[in-house]
């Protein structure tokens, strides 16, 4: 289903307009996102219908404490602090477990009451639980600092492998490690570890990240010809068969990931606003580069969701998240460099995604669609999305811009 002409495109090099984005994107989840008895409805279609109201992931109760405590911090609207905490409260009292202090992956929510129903321990998870707290912390909740420190140390515990400087990726209800090992954990630990750091001021969390982003960007990089591989093996070489054949692991896809090079970008440049190792920023432009050079579709727009370790393209779908990693990166790049080309990518990417990927009829961002830009499904938010990468790009592209 194609979607109907936009509106004209807005100045998005002026400040007020992404922040107008950023409020029309928050329409579509407040008020209608709050569940009464407890947390957030997690899966909408695109005129905002819940089709699910009882499953919670932990992925989406972590990152709507993001979407409230960054809205409260950029919005003069106290309903959005109220939110804050109604969230906050559901990932403290639901998804912990206050006799391991693990958090359920996945639950069942009816009636007030709570039936777990994926038991598994993912470092993924405990990364966004430690972005969470960070930023509820900014978001003046201050008995976040104490779980921010309670997090860590768990992380610590379970996952930490000190021998790689890197997070093992998962253990069963008991906490015995699995053999899998992969980047996106580790990648999500560096975004949490920075906000941690930002939140605190507190230098384990910045030491944390320079070492895993120098783990995974610079020594394990150098296995998979410069670029992040995605899946490894328990010793940390690479696995370049898992999950070759499936493509509905939506946190372990084959391949390249395009979206991922780019987030690597900006997460080095943020980390070298704290820490100016000589490394990063041409780190950062590599894998920019690389991104752009395999995935781009110079017919149709936007960039591919993988490419192969031949350099072709192994999904040619395209993700929202793609998109606003890729936006987010190129405004970091073009402030940072200088360079015009990282802005010249910005204004392609904002004229192809303001077109294709904003509902202007609904509010917020489509999930997912065809090579040439199709609607796959009517499901605009399933678990995970929450929008969490669509305003999170739009904040930090607000740190780029005058005024």
């Amino acid at each position: 289903m194609r979607q109907p002409m936009p509106p004209p495109l807005p100045d998005f090099h002026r400040r007020q307009p992404v922040l107008d984005h950023v409020r029309d994107i928050l329409a579509f989840y407040h008020p209608r996102a709050i569940d009464p008895r407890g947390g957030c409805f997690q899966f909408f279609k695109d005129d905002g219908t819940v089709y699910d109201a009882t499953t919670r992931h932990l992925v989406s109760s972590t990152r709507y404490v993001f979407l409230w405590a960054m809205a409260a911090r950029h919005f003069d609207e106290p309903a959005f602090g109220d939110n804050l905490r109604h969230a906050l409260r559901f990932l403290r009292d639901v998804h912990r477990d206050p006799h391991t202090g693990g958090y359920a992956w996945q639950l069942r929510w009816h009636d007030g009451r709570a039936e777990v129903t994926d038991t598994t321990h993912h470092c993924y998870g405990l990364a966004f639980v430690l972005l969470a707290y960070a930023h509820a912390l900014r978001g003046g909740v201050s008995e976040a600092r104490e779980w921010l420190d309670e997090t860590y140390q768990l992380m610590e515990q379970r996952f930490w492998e000190p021998a790689h400087g890197l997070y093992a990726d998962e253990a069963g209800a008991d906490w015995q490690l699995r053999p899998y090992r992969g980047q996106n954990a580790n990648m999500h630990a560096t975004e949490a570890l920075l906000a941690a750091f930002e939140a605190t001021g507190e230098r384990r969390y910045l030491d944390r990240a320079a070492l895993v982003a120098e783990s995974i960007v610079q020594r394990q990089t150098a296995l998979t010809g410069g670029m992040v591989w995605e899946h490894y093996r328990e010793d940390w070489t690479p696995d370049w068969d898992y999950n070759r054949h499936d493509r509905s692991n939506i946190f372990r896809p084959w391949g390249f990931q395009p979206g991922h090079l780019t987030e690597w970008a900006k997460l080095l440049l943020i980390l070298e606003r704290h820490r100016p190792l000589p490394w990063l920023l041409p780190r950062a432009e590599a894998l920019f580069e690389a991104a752009f050079r395999h995935a781009w579709d110079e017919q149709h727009g936007g960039l591919y969701y993988g490419f192969a370790p031949d350099f072709s393209v192994c999904d040619d779908d395209k993700y929202h998240w793609v998109q606003c990693e890729s936006l987010a990166a190129a405004a970091v790049l073009g402030h940072r460099t200088g360079r015009a080309e990282y802005w010249r990518w910005y204004d392609r990417l904002w004229a192809y995604c303001w077109q294709h990927w904003v509902d202007h009829e609904h509010g917020a961002w489509f999930r997912i669609l065809t090579r040439d830009n199709r609607k796959l499904t009517d499901e605009k938010s399933p678990a995970g999305k929450v929008d969490y990468h669509t305003t999170g790009a739009c904040y930090e592209i607000l740190g780029t811009l005058p005024g």
